[in-house]
């Protein structure tokens, strides 16, 4: 299967002349998964995967900043962007997710490439890459932890918590209508929502994550996105599908990011762990200034540590490492709930809250 690339449109940045961007089409049997293509056909490959609630363009402002010679794909994922959502029916759980990047890796024929995950990207990143060690020579967890635990005692609750909020869905969708905004509307409710977003990159976000139409603007993503996933994995399983993790790990925090973000007790423990785990595997980890939107608010924070790890610079990768043997150590997480976390990955498992995904 080869993916369709048209609707071709150039972006510019500060730092770089106009480059062109292609629109990415993969057919799937529910519809087609959209994204944004970047660099030459036979560049270094790198599949970028945005976070929850956002789309492809959670990139657009850091892949100008890479190297021009790879061949970067930002994906929109099922549900969110312009991509298709599931069909009627179906929960969105992250095995899903891989199945779908499978789909767009084998449409785009990448035997092997890198990833670059953002939040519940990086989540989707950490099992695809453990799942298909061989295909993944790299990946990038970008203010993400690669796997987001749950409390073995709280699955059987979280699995039928999902199934509960599927089942009132599906019997209130003929009855809702698609809310309309005003673009303006829109861009306020997008950024109450999203607090670690400046307002360049909320009208970035509309750009693939509203429609317009008669009366005004609609979210295009899936409100089944906000459904409590139901497959979800103990501390124990997450350890044992890292440690099947082949590629060469790179972890950036956020100062301000989900280091900071208020969780329960034992995240703390969990990220710890997790970010132990892949000390084990060789992985370097370092934190930036910053909150969880920092690679499309702030770029360049990021761009020279991504170019510097995927192109296997390591000396000039350590110049930039902390210089302490305290590098992997997590910073004390709050432990007091405050508002604005439930539009970021925070690890909560509210009904709105990504930790759900």
């Amino acid at each position: 299967m080869i993916p369709s690339l048209r609707s071709v449109r150039h972006f510019s940045t500060t730092a770089i002349m106009k480059q062109v961007v292609s629109e990415l089409h993969v057919s799937v049997p529910w519809g087609e998964i959209r994204g944004q293509v970047w660099g030459p056909e036979h560049g270094r490959p790198v599949l970028c995967l945005h976070g929850w609630a956002d789309n492809a363009g959670s990139f657009n402002t850091l892949i100008p900043l890479l190297p021009r010679d790879w061949r970067c794909v930002a994906v929109d994922l099922v549900g969110h962007g312009l991509s298709s959502h599931r069909p009627a029916g179906v929960l969105y759980t992250f095995p899903a997710y891989v199945y779908d990047v499978r789909q767009v890796v084998e449409a785009l024929q990448w035997k092997r490439f890198s990833i670059i995950g953002h939040s519940m990207g990086g989540n989707i990143a950490g099992l695809f890459s453990a799942l298909y060690p061989e295909m993944v020579e790299s990946v990038v967890f970008l203010d993400s932890f690669g796997f987001l635990p749950a409390e073995l005692k709280e699955m059987a609750g979280l699995a039928r918590k999902g199934i509960e909020e599927m089942i009132e869905f599906e019997k209130k969708k003929d009855e809702k209508r698609e809310r309309l905004y005003t673009y303006e509307k829109a861009v306020e409710r997008l950024m109450a929502a999203n607090p670690s977003l400046s307002e360049k990159s909320v009208h970035i976000l509309l750009e693939r994550g509203s429609t317009q139409v008669d009366g005004g603007v609609v979210f295009n993503r899936d409100f089944r996105i906000n459904l409590t996933n139901v497959v979800r994995c103990s501390l124990e399983q997450s350890l044992e599908l890292q440690s099947r993790i082949q590629a060469k790990i790179l972890v950036v925090l956020a100062e301000d990011g989900l280091i900071k973000i208020p969780s329960k007790p034992e995240q703390k423990r969990y990220f710890s762990t997790l970010l132990d785990g892949f000390k084990g595997l060789g992985g370097r980890q370092l934190t930036v200034p910053g909150n969880h939107h920092v690679h499309l608010n702030k770029p360049e924070t990021v761009a020279s540590i991504l170019t510097d790890f995927l192109e296997g610079r390591a000396s000039d990768l350590a110049a930039k490492l902390p210089s302490s043997g305290g590098v992997w150590s997590l910073p004390v997480l709050p432990r007091t709930r405050t508002a604005g976390c439930t539009q970021v990955e925070c690890p909560g498992t509210t009904p709105t809250s990504p930790g759900g995904q």
